[in-house]
Parts: C-alpha cells; sequence; structure tokens
C-alpha cells in the first residue's frame, strides 16, 4: 500500500464505484491509499431496507475496520425510494414519509458503522408545492431526523445543492436557524458546489463555515454548471482550497465526489488521490496528472 499524505484525509464516494462489489471497491481504494469512504446507501451498497441490516452492516464494519478505512455515510441514491422518479420522495413531496424513514435508518447505520457524518439535502421542490409549504415540510423534516441524530451521537452533514430548496450556504444558514441551530446540525461542504454558484471565492467559503464543517466533498466545476469533473477539467485551483481546510482546522474526510465516472473507478481514483496529494504538498505545487481522455471513457459514462 502506498504511503499516505500527512495532514487531510482523502476519501472516495462509493456511488463513483456503482459497478464494482462494495467489498471490492473498498479494498482498490485501500490499496490506493485512500483514508476512507463516503458510502452512498444503495440497492447493492448495504441496502437499508433489504433484510438483515444490521448483520450487514456489522459486516461493513469489520471490512472497514480490517482495510483501515473511515467512513461517512451519504443519502443520495438515485432509485433506491422510487423505481421510477429520481430522488424521490423527498422531505418536500407531499407524502415524505419513506424518506424520513430512510434519513432515519441512515443514521442508525451511521451509528452502527462508527461513521463521522451522515449526509443528506433538500430535495428539489415539486412544481405544485408552494415554496413556502416546501419549506415548512424541510424544517419538520430535518428536525425530526436531527431528533434520531441526536439519540444516535450521529452527527448530521446537510448538503446545499445547486437547483434544490437549499442550494448554497446562506440557505443552509437559514435552515440552521429555522432549526433553532441544533449541535448535531453541521454542514456538508460540496467544493465544486461552491464554484458553481457561491459569490466568494472557494477558500472562502470554506473559511466562512469553518466551525461547522462534518463533512467535504471535492471535485471540479465550472461557474454556473452543476457538472462534477475530474480534478484539472474545472476552474478551480486546489491548492488554496485545501489551504484554507488546514487553516479552519478541519478533520474530516475529504471525499472525491464523481458519481458519474463508475465506468472508470480504479483509474479516476488513482488520478485523483495523485491530484490531491501534489495539491496539498507543502509547497503548493500543481500536478501534472491530466484530466482522463476519450480512451479512458469507452462508451460514456
Amino acid at each position: 500500500m502506498t504511503g499516505r499524505t500527512a495532514g487531510l484525509r482523502f476519501g472516495y464516494g462509493t456511488n463513483g464505484f456503482a459497478n464494482h462489489r462494495l467489498d471490492d471497491a473498498l479494498a482498490v481504494l485501500a490499496d490506493l491509499g485512500y483514508h476512507g469512504v463516503a458510502l452512498t446507501l444503495d440497492h447493492d451498497h448495504l441496502d437499508p431496507f433489504a433484510p438483515d441490516l444490521a448483520r450487514r452492516t456489522a459486516a461493513v464494519r469489520r471490512r472497514l475496520e480490517t482495510l483501515g478505512l473511515a467512513v461517512v455515510v451519504e443519502t443520495g441514491a438515485r432509485y433506491l425510494l422510487d423505481p421510477w422518479h429520481k430522488h424521490a420522495p423527498t422531505l418536500l413531496h407531499d407524502e415524505p414519509a419513506r424518506r424520513v424513514e430512510f434519513l432515519c435508518r441512515a443514521v442508525a447505520v451511521g451509528a452502527d458503522l462508527g461513521a463521522e457524518a451522515v449526509s443528506f439535502w433538500a430535495g428539489v421542490r415539486p412544481a405544485d408545492v408552494p415554496p413556502a409549504v416546501a419549506w415548512d415540510r424541510l424544517v419538520a423534516g430535518c428536525a425530526t431526523v436531527c431528533a434520531a441524530a441526536d439519540a444516535a451521537g450521529v452527527p448530521l452533514g446537510f448538503e446545499p445543492e445547486p437547483g434544490m430548496l437549499v442550494e448554497d450556504i446562506a440557505g443552509w444558514r437559514r435552515l440552521r436557524a429555522a432549526l433553532g441551530g441544533p449541535a448535531s446540525f453541521g454542514l456538508t461542504l460540496d467544493i465544486g458546489h461552491c464554484r458553481c454558484l457561491e459569490a466568494a471565492d472557494v477558500p472562502d467559503c470554506v473559511r466562512s463555515v469553518g466551525e461547522h464543517l462534518v463533512n467535504v466533498q471535492i471535485d471540479d466545476m465550472r461557474r454556473g454548471v452543476h457538472e462534477h469533473l475530474e480534478f484539472g477539467a474545472g476552474e478551480i485551483d486546489f491548492p488554496p482550497v485545501l489551504g484554507a481546510l488546514a487553516e479552519v482546522g478541519y478533520r474530516g474526510l475529504v471525499a472525491v465526489e464523481l458519481p458519474r465516472h463508475s465506468h472508470a473507478a480504479p483509474q479516476v481514483a488513482a488520478r485523483s488521490l495523485d491530484f490531491l496529494r501534489a495539491a496539498a504538498a507543502p509547497a503548493g505545487r500543481h500536478p501534472s496528472t491530466a484530466p482522463a481522455g476519450p480512451a479512458d471513457h469507452p462508451g460514456g459514462g
């Protein structure tokens, strides 16, 4: 196994290994030298609705411990709850009970895994739901999930997501205030999203929320375009971003978020870690690693 970069702890999202068995994905990431994984609960990766959940969760925890991998739990599975509609239902729908149940199960799984955080988001407001109604539903749903997280002792990382009801840091602050500022309600910050739509520079975004960060996702992105890109294919200057994370004392995972790159997962994961290690080097030297070319993407994503 290769040496691991001191300081920041790099992870990789299992939603970028959708064509691998979970055990195999974990082994590849450990062999590459990652510190941890962002585990998306899904039909093929620790399905929270399949039988024997406690037994299967215990087996995954043992596997993580054997491989020396930390874990955060992600809840962005596309069709886990509804085979016809992506990400439905959300906390904003007329009948959000299935989403609330899923998030509470994710909290329980996170506790059993020893996860550093459980991450979730608001969802896109349905066209027939007025904004005020959607907001009230979001606050109520988050309050229920916060209660479960408090009881389980698991930090929550709420992620602002472009196009969703809460899409930026200001929206997260408003939601946190509406919930009464619970200690368990932290922030999941996607570095690419900051470049996509925040007014501030990305390192300043990190500094502005440093005390609330419990989970960081990292990817490249362009201004105004919500597309997760390999490092070097977008517009972000990463050494200052990683420097800001170190500056605020962030100690959680910095997990690569490339959910449309499963077709070349091991190669993309290797390139990504090489890039991050170089970007985190003391001199801030820029890596020579280039994003994948056409030959690395047979048949597309």
